[in-house]
């Protein structure tokens, strides 16, 4: 066979340089907003070496560029979500010292729940579906679009707390005492402090955020009619709000006595584990005929934190259920731990929970 000369070659070499260099480009100009928007570029420190968590190519989607400001990726790409902060730490001081005579009454079990107790699983996403008549077809509801346009200068998403009094542990340790109860109407100790840091974070992106602090549970069975009152005022006041989250903390007490904390280690530090609540209108729950658009919400938010933050995610648990879900076809309830959490796990959670919330909106602004 003749061996081909250079000059019959370089047609060849001339497109492959180019090619590579066309790669180039594209890799330069868009990979590190791809991953910032998606990823939300969270550092995380092992001893003095800082990492940084980056998505897989399979996780991560183009963003458009118009979607997120400069400024609000460089907040992103700057903002350490592992770090404690300070009123965190000085309460875990502060309760260090308080409880130090404490007598242990039972004991905590640590438990991570990614896959356990779902009854449908597609890729990443784990769903418990308790309802009566309804099918679930993840991959089908992850496909049907949502109908959701944000303008990041109005406000887009509600906070609120029905069970405002809801507390957590104050210092880590696996048995607990009956003498200390894990609520309080003080909000820098109960799941109103975790709230502000999922606001906190989506303000620093750039979102217009309504945290709503009012005590909801001073008569507990009136929680839920009482923060109903709350979203409808709120919705009255700024019709454009279309996200409204309940954020809440779970308690799970075996027969036994024992407590169980939800937990995983995520960047190197314990954070809370997450759980979605979205109903259905069947059986005694009427009134909720959009019900179908907040079942796509939940599996789109459950993907993105659980992309961005493996093992974060507890199932999403679909019932048949409303807790006021019927106001806007983006509400959700969301369990940020367990009474059996620290406080700082569970603000730890917020921060990755506003994260991949940010992302998501991102794909959603309206131009």
């Amino acid at each position: 066979m003749k061996k081909r000369s250079e000059k019959d070659r370089l047609p060849e070499i001339i497109t492959a340089v180019t090619a590579v260099l066309i790669v180039a480009a594209i890799i330069f100009t868009h990979s590190c907003d791809e991953i910032s928007v998606a990823v939300a570029r969270v550092m995380f420190y092992s001893g003095k070496k800082i990492q940084t968590y980056v998505a897989t190519e399979a996780e991560t989607h183009t963003v458009p560029e118009a979607t997120a400001s400069q400024s609000d990726k460089a907040v992103r790409s700057s903002v350490d979500i592992t770090q404690t902060p300070a009123d965190i730490k000085a309460l875990y001081e502060k309760y260090t010292e308080l409880f130090a005579n404490d007598k242990k009454d039972g004991d905590i079990q640590s438990v991570t729940y990614i896959e356990k107790g779902a009854t449908h699983i597609f890729e990443n996403v784990c769903v418990k579906n308790t309802t009566e008549t309804k099918s679930l077809d993840i991959e089908k509801v992850l496909s049907e679009p949502l109908e959701l346009s944000v303008d990041k200068s109005k406000p887009a998403v509600l906070i609120f707390h029905s069970h405002t009094s809801e507390g957590y542990e104050m210092i880590e340790r696996d048995w607990y005492a009956c003498d200390y109860v894990a609520r309080s109407n003080d909000e820098n100790l109960n799941i109103v402090r975790v709230g502000t840091e999922i606001a906190d974070y989506l303000t620093k992106c750039g979102y217009t955020v309504i945290h709503d602090k009012t005590i909801h549970d001073k008569s507990y069975n009136d929680s839920y009619p009482n923060s109903r009152k709350t979203v409808a005022k709120h919705l009255e006041e700024h019709p454009e709000i279309q996200i409204v989250l309940d954020i809440h903390r779970d308690s799970v007490i075996q027969n036994n006595g024992d407590k169980l904390k939800f937990i995983n280690a995520i960047g190197g530090k314990k954070a809370a584990q997450l759980m979605i609540i979205t109903g259905a209108e069947e059986g005694k729950v009427e009134d909720f005929p959009d019900w179908e658009h907040n079942l796509r919400f939940a599996l789109q938010l459950q993907k993105k934190c659980s992309t961005m933050f493996p093992g974060l995610m507890r199932p999403v648990l679909f019932s048949q259920r409303k807790y006021n879900m019927d106001m806007t076809r983006f509400s959700l309830l969301i369990e940020m731990g367990s009474e059996a959490n620290t406080l700082e796990e569970a603000c730890y959670s917020g921060r990755m929970l506003a994260a991949s919330l940010a992302a998501l909106m991102d794909e959603y602004i309206k131009e």
